[in-house]
């Protein structure tokens, strides 16, 4: 369980269809958890999912320009030389 699921929060209700709830039961059942923890855990991961894809089309611009691409590498060349910082794991 992670610490959130401790957390007393405000609760609020939301209609869904009979077969919606039927498959929140069973994937709370089979994970052990609360319908609430379902739906909490669906809403990060549809947004993760959002960002992840709104990054790739930002992406996706940038490769399209070729010279903001190319100073997009340029920038991480310059950057990569900071992995080689000499503090060796700290």
């Amino acid at each position: 369980m992670t610490s959130w699921q401790y957390w007393p929060m405000p609760t609020t209700t939301i209609s869904v269809t009979h077969a919606t709830k039927e498959i929140l039961r069973s994937l709370a059942q089979h994970e052990h958890t609360s319908i609430q923890a379902v739906v909490l855990k669906a809403a990060l991961e549809d947004r993760r999912r959002q960002i992840l894809e709104q990054g790739n089309e930002a992406y996706a611009v940038l490769r399209a320009d070729p010279i903001a691409w190319a100073a997009e590498l340029k920038e991480r060349r310059a950057w990569e030389a900071t992995l080689g910082d000499g503090l060796n794991g700290e």
